[in-house]
């Protein structure tokens, strides 16, 4: 069987998707997870676009070892020596070069015509060949340029350096049937294709972006661009965690294989979910909550029978953790981190287990019961809280009809702690405007809400805001906590040392 490279675009592509972006620690955190998920590539960012950007690729370039680092680049040498600059301390850099190959792209976005591109593609992966041996070329649109021309663009690609050859269905526009097609002709059409890796990035506008996907690796490419839970632009890019389980479901219909540990896919896209601040969809497949749920009673009948009857792989394949009562408050710090290491985290020692198993204590007093998913959102809640300027110390809300204030007590920097007392249109407008008198600025809410982890009137709840300055870029702030409100507060603080940072 071939190896299937897994390449995985969440942290450019997939954060270009509206609302969807991420704070510098955040995309470290998920790029450390990707590793673990061990993918083969990450794409770390667009490094031209912003100083941000070409920040995040530069510390993920220096903290990933298993992995290649790889920076997108317009097909212009200021942009390539940027990537360069951003991925060079990588122990496997790539830079990815990407130009429009359609007629209406040509004409109508490049202004340029077929002998200028071909002339653009060759000087632009030669110098990136100069910078680092693994080139990349993505001929945007591909799926809807003139196949001859296509063939002669990937061609002057390879001549010129080129180790993967990409082509696109950019706007997703295509069907499998016409992929497949086109992954076959150029495999069989373009000199030196069997010399590199053929690669897929599918959108997904008409649904179809994981479908395409299949269909071109049936057809013999080797390599597969995707984002974890299928976010990107418009309607999204081929999902990660769908195209890894149905070949890990079917392979000899596939012939191919991939590294990826799929006990680690629930995790990274629960952590993807938490950080962009978007619920998994009940009915995603995968990872939804209802993906291994059988309300109907003929399908009850015949998976308490044999479960392979309605399920074609177990939720324990994808690392999905069962939801029952395993520690409580008598537990101690080794028990726990025994637990948390069946769980798959076995990384969290020292300081780190010891500020969790505290959290945890401490949920033990307020729940009759502490499950696994109660100790998954503590765990998502600690993982990103690094270096605060903010904390909140405490809170004190006072409701009666028609009027709400909120005391609250925030500790700043180091040990001085700040109180003011606010009112609103109720506890969170009072407790989240507070929070702006203490800070000195004014924020803007754009969106705000809360879900329970688990079932009872004692679940955690866990909350998100969307926050941001006015005029300026927002980030997503969360909280968890038994109490919503103070779930909330959280969140709202969480977002604003995010935005100040």
């Amino acid at each position: 069987m071939k190896h299937l490279k897994i390449f995985d675009t969440t942290l450019r592509d997939g954060e270009q998707s509206p609302g969807c972006s991420m704070h510098i620690n955040e995309k470290i955190e998920l790029a450390l997870q990707l590793e673990k998920l061990k993918v083969d590539i990450i794409e770390a960012g667009f490094a031209a676009s912003s100083e941000g950007d070409f920040n995040s690729i530069a510390t993920i370039a220096e903290r990933i070892k298993d992995c290649t680092v790889a920076s997108l680049s317009r097909a212009l040498i200021a942009d390539i020596d940027k990537s360069y600059q951003a991925i060079k301390k990588a122990v496997s850099p790539r830079i990815h070069i990407f130009l429009a190959t359609s007629p209406l792209h040509m004409q109508y976005k490049l202004k340029m015509s077929e002998e200028d591109v071909l002339k653009r593609i060759e000087e632009s992966v030669k110098y990136a060949k100069t910078k680092v041996s693994d080139v990349e070329f993505s001929a945007e649109d591909a799926s809807r340029s003139d196949r001859a021309f296509l063939a002669k663009a990937f061609e002057a690609a390879i001549r010129s350096g080129a180790t993967v050859i990409n082509m696109p269905d950019t706007v997703g526009y295509c069907t499998p049937n016409e992929m497949y097609s086109l992954a076959r002709f150029i495999k069989e059409n373009v000199k030196g294709a069997d010399k590199v890796d053929l690669s897929a990035h599918n959108h997904n506008d008409l649904g179809l972006g994981v479908a395409n996907t299949l269909a071109m690796i049936e057809a013999g490419i080797t390599q597969a661009e995707c984002t974890v839970n299928g976010i990107g632009e418009r309607a999204g890019n081929a999902s990660l965690e769908e195209i890894v389980m149905a070949v890990n479901t079917r392979p000899y219909l596939y012939n191919a294989e991939t590294r990826i540990k799929t006990k680690e896919i629930y995790k990274t896209c629960k952590l993807v979910s938490n950080i962009i601040g978007v619920n998994i969809h009940p009915t995603k497949p995968i990872v939804g909550a209802n993906a291994f749920a059988h309300e109907s009673g003929i399908h009850q009948h015949g998976v308490l029978a044999k479960k392979e009857t309605y399920e074609i792989l177990s939720p324990e394949a994808v690392g999905i953790p069962e939801n029952k009562i395993v520690l409580g408050k008598h537990s101690g710090m080794h028990a726990f981190a025994e637990h948390l290491a069946d769980m798959g985290y076995h990384e969290i020692s020292g300081e780190k287990l010891q500020e969790l198993f505290g959290e945890f204590k401490r949920l033990c007093d307020v729940k009759k019961s502490v499950s696994n998913k109660d100790i998954e959102a503590l765990l998502t809640n600690k993982s990103l809280e690094k270096n605060l300027l903010y904390s909140l110390e405490n809170f004190v809300i006072n409701c009666k009809k028609g009027n709400a204030y909120a005391a609250v007590s925030i500790k700043c920097g180091g040990d001085a702690v700040k109180t003011v007392i606010q009112d609103g249109d109720g506890p969170i407008d009072s407790a989240f405007l507070a929070v702006d008198r203490i800070v000195g600025k004014s924020f803007v809410l754009t969106d705000y809400g809360v879900q329970s982890v688990t079932e009872g009137q004692d679940a955690l709840g866990e909350s998100y805001v969307r926050l941001g300055l006015e005029g300026g870029e927002s980030v997503i702030g969360r909280g968890v906590s038994t109490d919503v409100i103070e779930s909330g507060i959280l969140a709202y603080i969480d977002a604003v040392n995010k935005l100040l940072a």
